[in-house]
């Protein structure tokens, strides 16, 4: 009996042996799959946070949205301006007590800055100059304020930036949402022929119309939705520019919407990626104007991503 069992022993040792083997070998590539699952969720978290950092950076730069210090409507006629509290337009105590005055009628504004006082457009001294409404070229600077007039539907105001404003200086920055890569989609982008010009409001109670290029699908957490948004005209000509409204607005995020941009459409498709939505700058700043999202951008589910209500709201 032992002897006819006995050969078989090196088969068994050997089956088994293979056996093991191959479990440690799939056990060994499972590792390395999670292994590397881990690398690329930790890389995508550390380019989310970068993101989240330059554009906290931005919005507290010289440039940024907290420099804006001031929104003075122009009513028809002579609108006068420097720091003394008796001018239209009352600016920080470093510009001159009368600076000079801003001649507005019907959508059209002429600077006339007062003898002797130092004022410059471009980097060149400036006595009169047309400014057009939210031209980057037509910003008049006295000392380090810089005034520009800006357009809010059909009224016409001039807005300051001020490097040393209050809001830049209290800052207290951000608050997010933790990175959650289920929040980022690729989307189903469709172009419209034409531009769709949509009405919509601002937070400033003025109409105006958003040229909306076309419309985004993408299924979110097992749900279908549609967005609707448009062109950046300024900061990323190619990329779309989305204006949202979701079941955390007013709690945990700003009530009125938040923005999310994408790069430019490729192959008919758009990443949509929610941690990086973020709030418009009205959500921190008084003296700015934002529109509110299209209809069909109010969607009926939570974005539990991105940027959350400034703290002060809480």
């Amino acid at each position: 009996m032992l002897e006819s069992v006995h050969p078989q022993v090196p088969k068994l040792l050997l089956r088994t042996f293979a056996a093991l083997t191959l479990v440690l070998s799939l056990a060994m590539a499972a590792a390395s799959r999670r292994a590397a699952r881990g690398d690329e969720a930790a890389a995508y978290r550390a380019s989310v946070e970068k993101w989240r950092q330059e554009y906290e950076a931005d919005l507290t730069s010289d440039h940024g949205w907290l420099t804006i210090s001031g929104l003075f409507w122009l009513h028809e006629g002579e609108n006068r301006f420097g720091s003394d509290p008796m001018n239209d337009i009352v600016l920080p105590d470093s510009a001159p007590a009368d600076a000079g005055y801003f001649e507005f009628h019907t959508g059209k504004t002429i600077a006339h800055i007062k003898l002797g006082v130092a004022a410059t457009m471009n980097g060149k001294p400036v006595v009169t100059a047309e400014l057009r409404p939210d031209s980057r070229d037509d910003r008049l600077a006295l000392g380090t304020l810089t005034l520009w007039v800006h357009a809010s539907g059909d009224r016409y105001a001039i807005r300051l930036r001020n490097p040393n404003s209050a809001l830049r200086r209290d800052f207290h920055g951000l608050s997010w949402f933790p990175v959650d890569e289920s929040y980022r989609v690729v989307a189903r982008f469709v172009a419209y022929d034409q531009p769709k010009q949509v009405p919509i409001q601002n937070l400033a109670g003025d109409s105006l119309a958003l040229p909306i290029s076309g419309y985004a699908v993408f299924t979110l957490h097992g749900q279908e939705f549609r967005i609707e948004g448009q062109f950046d005209q300024q900061d990323h000509p190619t990329g779309i520019e989305f204006v949202i409204r979701d079941l955390t607005s007013g709690k945990e995020t700003y009530a009125a919407a938040r923005f999310l941009d994408t790069d430019a459409p490729k192959d008919g498709a758009v990443v949509l990626d929610f941690n990086e939505a973020y709030n418009p700058p009205c959500a921190y700043n008084p003296y700015t104007t934002c529109p509110l999202p299209p209809p069909g951008n109010r969607l009926r589910t939570r974005i539990e991503a991105g940027e959350k209500a400034d703290r002060r709201d809480h």
